[in-house]
């Protein structure tokens, strides 16, 4: 059974709340907020995080759970169609209009201008968003390991060389062809070992991914430079100095397009600043939360 709009459903093991909402094509989509910590500011703006490819929200425990965020802010994490707790729809992965209408339904169900956090291929879903609705209902942009472009020769989604290395393996139907890559590429995030059960936990997200979606996901070209330009709030850029999945050089693009765009470089970290560097990475959201201008 399919739970109605805006019903919330407790999660008493983590402390979340999972909200069903439904984007403009129908499809179901699934918002995990935390709990907050103490009454939040009217004037604090939401955070809502988008995750990156064949991932889920569960990748944003460190800040859904992080008593600093929430005791300022709402703070919200949304499954992309195909993943997760979210519906998983026949098409609309290689569509920028579906994307953005995806984003735009969650927004709505906040209710006010929100900053927008996206991690790897989030960032490009951000992207997509901006190119349908400008800068409606965006408080402040956080590209964190992000793309901002896809296809061969796009600047701003250029792969580093694990990326390279995982595919075209890690979208086979194939478990023998496609495990082994997802396990190396999941292995090869973090610059340095996480926990192996934090990884076990996202190599099980990747799975959870149809093959068609997780290569449906790849299936675009997207020249984003007239997009980024357009850009007119507050944008913090975040990455690792050591990234091998996003090569640094796509944010180096994103902060040349981005009028005003601020940069923040985690030195010797990778793919995975928000793991790797939990208290420097939510110190560093809250504060441009707090004040994006």
């Amino acid at each position: 059974m399919v739970p109605a709009r805006g019903r919330m459903h407790s999660l008493p093991s983590n402390g979340l709340t999972l909200r069903y909402i439904t984007s403009a094509d129908g499809t179901r989509l699934a918002v995990r907020e935390a709990a907050p910590a103490e009454p939040i500011a009217a004037a604090a703006p939401p955070i809502v995080l988008v995750h990156g490819w064949a991932q889920d929200a569960a990748v944003w425990l460190d800040q859904l759970m992080d008593p600093v965020l929430t005791s300022r802010h709402r703070v919200l994490a949304v499954e992309l169609r195909g993943h997760g707790e979210s519906a998983v729809p026949t098409d609309g992965y290689r569509d920028s209009a579906t994307w953005a209408g995806d984003i735009r339904a969650v927004l709505a169900e906040v209710g006010t201008p929100s900053v927008l956090v996206g991690w790897s291929f989030g960032g490009l879903v951000l992207t997509d968003y901006v190119r349908a609705f400008g800068n409606a209902d965006i408080a402040g942009l956080v590209l964190a390991g992000a793309l901002t472009e896809i296809g061969r020769g796009r600047p701003g989604g250029r792969v580093g060389a694990a990326m390279r290395a995982a595919l075209p393996a890690v979208l086979d139907a194939d478990p023998a062809v496609a495990v082994p890559a997802l396990h190396a590429l999941i292995t090869a995030m973090p610059a340095s070992p996480l926990p192996g059960a934090r990884l076990q936990r996202m190599l099980a997200a990747s799975l959870r991914v149809r093959p068609e979606v997780r290569a449906a996901l790849f299936d675009r070209a997207v020249d984003s430079a007239d997009v980024l330009a357009e850009v007119a709030v507050p944008t913090l850029v975040l990455h690792g100095t050591e990234d091998a999945v996003v090569d640094p050089r796509a944010a180096e693009y994103a902060l040349g397009k981005i009028s005003g765009a601020r940069a923040r470089w985690f030195e010797g970290v990778g793919h995975l600043p928000f793991a790797e560097r939990v208290r420097e990475f939510n110190d560093a959201l809250a504060a441009f939360a707090a004040d994006p201008s």
